[in-house]
């Protein structure tokens, strides 16, 4: 899920080294040694020198402050010869991902640096279509949050730089839940306050959409189940614990503590229930905080957020956000390492977090300027520290399915929970046929 813009108080590579020829070997200069490839015709061993000007690829800049404008000018002004281009897409995601498909499958040089979505690092990693960053293409990753880079992460490789990120959180009641629950267990059992206000005790997003897949991952993360073995493929996802996590969910929904309208929410409708009292807890991420915070907010003063709950403390959010990626096509791929380094800087990461697009620098969430301005930074870190990539497969979307059709027949009762995971297991087992 990309990043959505947060207003006013709103958020919301590399080649494997090779073997030359012994005569190019004497000739050639440190950087081009180690950035060799003995596999000449892969795109990923190609124009490794390059440099000169590069386009960056980017869905609509939404952010507070024209952040990805505001990074381009920075940039520009200190690289008069390598200057960058900021091709934006729509803000629709599909949109973006077709749009970068269509240009890897033809092998368009014209998009040096894109921007995905998490989900789809793997995928373009797999297929060849980004450069991996290791060897001379090697960031520093030490000053950036693990998760983060995890994202960013396929077969144990970097691929992409991560731009920035995003985590889900517990908004609360602070009226009638003084202090936040850790658990689930412990919120549940306070949805007895919320019976007694005659409103709605939990609500996230389950709809049968991609909400659903966060919020299911949530708490089967959070119960310790997980999805794809390392290798992004084998499927993981029929255990015991995955079981205890989606059954959280459905026995809540069963019982009323999750209402029997929020099998119908996406973002804007959990978003306004909670805005017009409805519900005392609600998982969303940081843009809601600027909607449920604004003057037309019946709970203006009296909310406030946590990270969310898990099974024994701080729970697994699903992470958001965009990672940088260098095409395997681009004709000036220093450059764009270049530009990769930039994107992660202390320079670069607070222009982000000040566009309320969270960093994906740990420092960042300490700063109390940005804190009085986004109060729900040291929140938002524990939950970022603490989360889960969406499962890493080059199959995502078939994946994505098959856990959001198998949780949705759970919720509404048309798939026992035991039927719901085995659907999830073999649902992943065939998501590359």
């Amino acid at each position: 899920m990309a990043v959505k813009k947060v207003s006013t108080l709103r958020s919301a590579l590399v080649p494997r080294a090779a073997v030359a020829a012994a005569s190019v070997a004497l000739l050639a200069t440190t950087f081009t040694s180690a950035c060799s490839s003995d596999n000449g015709g892969s795109p990923t061993s190609q124009n490794l020198t390059g440099r000169g000007p590069i386009t960056y690829v980017e869905g609509k800049d939404t952010s507070e402050t024209g952040a990805v404008k505001q990074l381009v000018e920075r940039w520009n002004a200190a690289h008069p010869d390598e200057q960058v281009t900021f091709k934006e897409q729509s803000n629709d995601a599909s949109q973006q991902y077709d749009d970068l498909v269509e240009h890897m499958r033809s092998k368009q040089s014209n998009y040096d640096v894109v921007a995905l979505d998490v989900p789809w690092t793997a995928e373009f990693a797999a297929k060849g279509w980004i450069q991996p960053l290791k060897d001379s293409f090697t960031i520093d990753t030490s000053t950036l949050l693990s998760p983060p880079v995890a994202s960013a992460t396929y077969n144990n490789t970097l691929y992409a730089a991560p731009r920035n990120t995003n985590g889900g959180l517990l908004f609360y009641r602070k009226d009638l839940v003084p202090n936040p629950p850790k658990t689930w267990n412990e919120m549940l059992a306070q949805c007895a306050i919320a019976r007694e206000q005659s409103i709605g005790c939990y609500a996230g997003q389950f709809a049968p959409y991609e909400g659903l897949t966060v919020n299911a991952a949530e708490v089967i993360n959070a119960y310790g189940g997980s999805f794809v073995g390392a290798d992004g493929k084998t499927p993981t996802v029929n255990s015991p614990q995955s079981r205890a996590g989606l059954n959280v969910l459905v026995d809540a929904y069963k019982n009323g503590d999750i209402p029997k309208e929020a099998i119908t929410f996406k973002e804007p409708e959990s978003s306004n229930a909670f805005a017009q009292g409805k519900l005392m807890f609600m998982r969303s991420w940081p843009s809601t905080f600027g909607d449920v915070g604004g003057e037309a907010s019946a709970v203006k003063d009296k909310f406030a957020v946590a990270p969310l709950p898990g099974e024994n403390g701080v729970g697994a959010s699903t992470l958001g956000g965009y990672n940088a990626a260098i095409s395997a096509y681009s004709k000036n791929k220093a450059t764009a390492l270049d530009f990769l380094r930039f994107l992660i800087s202390e320079d670069a990461q607070h222009i982000v977090a000040s566009g309320a697009l969270p960093s994906v620098r740990a420092s960042m969430y300490d700063d109390p300027a940005l804190i009085a301005k986004m109060p729900y930074l040291p929140a938002l870190k524990d939950s970022i520290t603490g989360a889960v990539p969406r499962p890493v497969t080059p199959f995502y979307p078939a994946v994505s399915k098959a856990i959001q059709d198998n949780a949705y027949a759970a919720l509404n009762g048309t798939k026992s929970v035991d039927d719901a995971i085995t659907g999830m297991q073999k649902g992943i087992e065939t998501a590359g046929s």
